[in-house]
């Protein structure tokens, strides 16, 4: 049980990727903290984990996108278990537009989840690492749409892009503490979310990648946990796609 005993916030876990993540820690023995703003769906979720793994993980309904929830959620942690080890920047919105006529009220919330909650996470949870003097571990969750671009999604792609620079930027703020920064970048992923938003999901991204399938939530879990494990301990500011090859050639399911 490589994570026994640590302690993991995961932000945006109440279904997906983030789900699996927190899964595959109770598993492995760490207590993990499931964040999502959704309260009946964290919860449920945090029990089911706790029910199917025999481990330890506990439910904090709220809006990672908020600042002060953050800092509460945190320092709610700390006190509860006298110590944070791993942050897991995973929530996310995505919301789809035209880039010639984008609301600003879109705009500014997606960058409000995508980048404000991941900075805020990685801001309260290094503190809280540098104050232990046993270093840590920080992972954001970017996507393929910040290498490459997709239709009508510019300013999700751009907010991804830029979790990437910003783990590679705290490199240089948190390497001294011994904390490691990484991102990982999945690509198209099959989750609740986007099978309801399309039936044929499976089917249109089992043809454009080429390993052919789209990954599945434990495709995506396993590369986090290598990346917040004392494997990778010698890795940071890096980002890890996930993506099957589909970023080496690129087809869109708009092609003709």
């Amino acid at each position: 049980m490589s994570f026994k005993d640590k302690v993991a916030i995961v932000t945006g876990a109440g279904s997906g990727i983030g789900f699996e993540i927190c899964r595959s820690l109770a598993a492995e023995g760490a207590r993990v903290i499931l964040n999502d703003i959704d309260s009946q769906l964290a919860g449920n979720a945090a029990t089911k984990i706790s029910e199917v793994t025999g481990g330890n993980c506990m439910a904090y309904s709220g809006d990672s996108g908020d600042v002060s929830f953050v800092q509460q959620m945190v320092a709610k942690v700390v006190e509860d278990y006298g110590r944070l080890d791993i942050g897991i920047a995973n929530a996310g919105i995505t919301l789809y537009g035209d880039f010639l006529s984008y609301p600003q009220e879109r705009f500014f919330r997606l960058l409000q989840v995508n980048l404000g909650g991941s900075f805020f996470l990685a801001q309260a949870a290094a503190n809280q690492m540098k104050n232990q003097r046993e270093g840590g571990k920080l992972l954001f969750t970017s996507s393929v749409t910040g290498h490459q671009a997709h239709k009508n999604l510019v300013v999700y792609g751009m907010s991804k892009a830029a979790l990437e620079m910003l783990a590679k930027g705290l490199v240089v703020e948190l390497s001294a503490y011994k904390i490691n920064v990484n991102a990982i970048a999945p690509g198209p992923t099959l989750t609740e979310r986007t099978l309801r938003e399309d039936p044929d999901y499976e089917q249109i991204w089992s043809r454009l990648t080429p390993i052919g399938r789209p990954a599945t939530v434990q495709d995506i879990a396993e590369a986090a946990l290598f990346l917040v494990s004392d494997k990778a301990r010698y890795i940071t500011g890096q980002t890890l796609v996930v993506d099957g090859g589909w970023s080496s050639v690129s087809p869109s399911p708009y092609d003709k």
